[in-house]
């Protein structure tokens, strides 16, 4: 189920953006990015709809999914 990310605290959107950042081991390319970086990309793709927030009522857990 898509919920909105604005729902979510500050915190808790940060350690879900985190997660996700650390299990997508996207190439960056030769360009080095910072956390903070990288966390503001993710961001910008929230708001522009290309990645949506999910909640998973089974696990109880929440979700970013990149939108085709």
């Amino acid at each position: 189920m898509e919920i909105p990310y604005t729902e979510l605290s500050a915190d808790a959107l940060r350690g879900v953006i985190e997660e996700f950042i650390s299990r997508e081991g996207t190439d960056y390319g030769h360009q080095e990015f910072s956390l903070d970086e990288k966390i503001a990309a993710v961001m910008r793709q929230l708001q522009a709809r290309e990645i949506i927030l999910t909640f998973d009522a089974e696990t109880e857990s929440c979700n970013l999914m990149r939108v085709k």
